[in-house]
């Protein structure tokens, strides 16, 4: 069954992270019940920038209630994500850790957009922290698009959904299956109307993986949705929560463009 769109962007021009309001980044350095922070932002868009030079963003784009992320090194943790939205439509925000440009928020010093057929490997490490009484799916999103853009919607999304919790599934429709990174996944093909997405799903929760991100992109060329003659515009690991959330964790992050 193919699945509603879920969503045609989740990402709107985060003005917010380019020019902050007073009072929408407070530092912080003890939280009750959750990890102690560099950082917290619970703006709807508000971003913050990590010390490895990534880029934390809360992006709560498909809520009205409240929603925070405690920025923690080169990661973050959801420690508000109050509501819930019906699991047959869209998501309600994708809070993640991106490198690269997201509509003119581009983490600092990024060698990114990069033409693909220039690119050696791209190694990335990304760990996990799992809660229960939520909705949601771990995901890592790679963008691709013709032009080296840094703004707007990116022509390509490629998907890996590392754990998925609850009666939701990616964009389209099941058409095989992958071995990818040293694993098998599930694929998923299909457009939300704006892009088209590509989703590699695990049968079974990963925590942490370490991987090349050229490995996927190439997937996505040996399916028709990609030239290597495109650019790779970011990459982010985060989550998209349908329910509740509270508690996520990106434990680590890292990307390297060589």
């Amino acid at each position: 069954m193919n699945a509603p769109l879920r969503r045609a962007r989740r990402l709107r021009p985060l003005l917010a992270a380019l020019v902050m309001t007073a009072g929408s980044v407070t530092a912080v350095t003890a939280l009750s019940g959750v990890a102690s922070a560099d950082a917290q932002t619970c703006e709807k868009y508000g971003s913050v920038t990590t010390p490895g030079g990534y880029v934390v963003q809360n992006n709560a784009w498909g809520t009205g209630e409240a929603q925070c992320v405690n920025q923690v090194g080169d990661g973050f943790q959801l420690t508000r994500a109050d509501g819930s939205v019906p699991t047959n439509g869209a998501p309600k925000s994708y809070p993640s850790i991106f490198a690269g440009c997201h509509y003119t928020n581009c983490s600092p010093g990024t060698a990114l957009p990069k033409r693909i057929n220039s690119l050696g490997s791209v190694p990335s490490q990304i760990e996990y922290t799992y809660v229960s009484g939520a909705t949601y799916n771990a995901s890592y999103d790679i963008w691709l698009d013709p032009t080296p853009k840094k703004d707007g919607v990116n022509k390509t999304e490629i998907m890996i959904w590392l754990n998925k919790v609850g009666s939701i599934q990616p964009i389209g429709a099941k058409t095989g299956t992958a071995s990818v990174a040293g694993r098998t996944w599930d694929v998923w093909k299909g457009s939300n109307g704006s892009n088209d997405v590509i989703s590699y799903v695990a049968p079974s929760a990963i925590t942490s993986l370490s991987f090349n991100v050229k490995d996927f992109v190439n997937g996505a060329i040996a399916n028709g949705l990609a030239t290597d003659a495109w650019y790779l515009t970011s990459v982010q690991a985060g989550f998209e929560p349908w329910v509740n959330g509270a508690g996520l964790a990106v434990k680590k992050f890292s990307a390297t463009v060589n």
